[in-house]
């Protein structure tokens, strides 16, 4: 349930946070509709909410909870949560949850990750906890080897498995290298978030384990909070809206005005009614979106399609356009480098990146190639250790010569993010 109206929310964080005043300073005083805001721009949103001088938050960060959101190695982002919307979070996704296909009664494998800031396992153990329908929990978290997560899920009876695709691939795989008969398990659903599950990913998990049902366990992010639910009108990559605690927009990525017919896809932006410490309003989640249900539908239906172009999602990796354009800086200026886009894809059950790159010059190109790659693995250390452990594929350094990279055929635009995955579905 909310805890502001827009227009109280709006005049707080104009009155409390520096980055909202200056951005709503030609408003008018009381403001009633959400499209009478501007949208702001992603990176002057993070450069203001920094962990010195901080510009973006209404107070100070005293009774809540505290989790990291993405950023370069140098430029750490944070998203903090004062302990009342915390809760207020976690209540309405729990409620999401349970719709998503919860049974009185289930044991509930948790394996998402946790530590180090990261927020999955716990938000998804209080999302649970406090989720209407009585629950199980079993936090095994996502670090655990296959062979021990499948003892507890077989020890304990688990009846569902929630975690990231590519844990819950590996467990699939373990049980499968061990000739392990699913009459053994009572696994009935597999709820996934994180990153998208494709199909045929879909298609691997039903012959592992046959019969298990297998859906979104919600749309969510540690910067824009609360997204999406998905029950049981939902289709594949389709999930509803939080009417109430959020005010979902899908916007046309040129004049950035909201759609409102059903079918034509836009950039997801969220306007989040239960923060005010962090306000998000109109913030672009880094989503693409369309709408399925008609204007005005309760908790309308909306299906994702895959990323914007702020970042990669690699996996559970997401990489800034601002990580490669720094690791190009420093690896391949030699390389007189003119432009270079990001292209996400998906085979052998797994993503993988690959980094084209414009560029004049015809020499040296493996070995910046190589230095490019270091770079990237030094500002996202995760890549390199879930490329070790088999969950992404390595990154591809791609030289094209400059004019050669994809354009918005529309609008002869740089096409940043590529994403060739196919369909994507929602995370946690």
């Amino acid at each position: 349930m909310a805890l502001w109206s827009l227009p109280d929310l709006v005049s707080f964080v104009r009155e409390k946070s520096p980055f909202y005043r200056r951005l709503y300073a030609g408003l008018p005083e009381r403001v009633a509709s959400v499209t009478e805001l501007p949208v702001p721009k992603q990176e002057d949103y993070w450069k203001a909410n920094a962990l010195q001088g901080n510009e973006l938050l209404t107070g100070p960060m005293n009774d809540g909870v505290v989790f990291k959101s993405g950023g370069t190695t140098g430029n750490p982002k944070f998203s903090v949560f004062a302990r009342e919307e915390w809760e207020v979070f976690c209540a309405a996704f729990g409620r999401g949850v349970a719709a998503a296909g919860l049974r009185a009664g289930d044991r509930v494998a948790n394996l998402f990750y946790g530590g180090e800031l990261y927020g999955s396992l716990l938000f998804i153990n209080k999302s649970l906890e406090m989720s209407p329908v009585a629950v199980l929990q079993l936090p095994i978290g996502g670090s655990a080897s296959p062979e021990e997560t499948l003892r507890l899920v077989r020890d304990f009876g688990a009846t569902v498995l929630a975690g990231v695709p590519t844990t819950i691939l590996n467990l699939a795989e373990r049980a499968a290298a061990t000739a392990l008969d699913p009459r053994e398990l009572k696994l009935r659903r597999v709820l996934f978030g994180g990153e998208a599950l494709y199909d045929d990913q879909r298609q691997r998990l039903a012959r592992i384990f046959p019969g298990v049902e297998v859906g979104s366990i919600g749309y969510a992010s540690t910067d824009a909070g609360l997204l999406g639910y998905a029950d049981a009108t939902c289709g594949v990559d389709e999930h509803r809206a939080f009417d109430g605690d959020t005010l979902l927009e899908i916007l046309d990525e040129e004049t950035l005005r909201p759609i409102e017919e059903s079918g034509r896809e836009g950039l997801i932006h969220v306007t989040n009614l239960t923060r005010a410490l962090m306000p998000v309003l109109r913030y672009p989640v880094g989503d693409r979106g369309a709408w399925r249900d008609p204007p005005g539908a309760a908790d309308r239906r909306f299906v994702l399609r895959g990323r914007s172009e702020e970042a990669a999602r690699v996996g559970l990796v997401k990489l800034y356009v601002e990580d490669v354009r720094r690791a190009l800086g420093a690896a391949a200026a030699e390389m007189k480098v003119a432009d270079f886009q990001l292209i996400v894809l998906h085979h052998d059950l797994r993503d993988g990146l690959v980094v084209r790159v414009a560029a004049e010059a015809a020499t040296g190109r493996a070995a910046a190639a190589e230095c490019v790659v270091a770079e990237l693995h030094r500002a996202r250390p995760l890549y390199a250790q879930f490329v070790r452990e088999s969950k992404i594929h390595p990154i591809r350094v791609e030289w094209v010569r400059p004019g050669e990279l994809e354009t918005n055929p529309r609008t002869g635009k740089l096409r940043r993010v590529v994403d060739r995955r196919g369909s994507a579905a929602g995370g946690a």
